[in-house]
């Protein structure tokens, strides 16, 4: 929980940044604190990040990324259970092409909670790199 009752979206407007200090927390000092479990905590992270912010449609939570500088989100495709995204933009092209292991479990995390959010329907993201193409898919699936 943000401290004084700040919420998450007044802090996304607010922040101003490069990224590389983000990446450097993310990519190196959260996977040496938390170890083996470092990729089912920061999904679980983005899905609480979600919860303290209001989503309303698809279109809410491309903003969002948008927003945070997490990459352009677009909706790719709409199944019956199931949404398919890709993330695509400078920051995504610059983290596939680094020699350290990046990975978007965050924004799984965030995703399946959004568009449970929407749907209001438990869902739950997997996300696909393509490193040829340079962007990243996520695929949610719900019930």
């Amino acid at each position: 929980m943000p401290k004084d009752n700040v919420s998450v979206q007044k802090m996304v407007t607010d922040i101003v940044s490069t990224g590389s200090g983000y990446d450097l927390l993310r990519y190196y000092c959260l996977p040496d604190l938390l170890g083996k479990d470092t990729k089912r905590v920061i999904y679980v992270m983005g899905k609480n990040i979600a919860r303290e912010t209001s989503q309303m449609s698809v279109d809410d939570i491309i903003q969002f990324f948008n927003d945070v500088g997490w990459g352009y989100l677009t909706l790719k495709k709409e199944k019956r259970k199931e949404l398919i995204f890709e993330l695509t933009g400078e920051t995504i092209t610059n983290r596939i092409d680094q020699e350290f292991d990046v990975d978007y479990r965050l924004e799984a995390g965030f995703l399946a909670q959004a568009v449970e959010q929407v749907k209001e329907k438990y869902c739950e993201c997997i996300e696909e790199v393509n490193t040829k193409k340079k962007f990243v898919q996520f695929t949610v699936y719900f019930s």
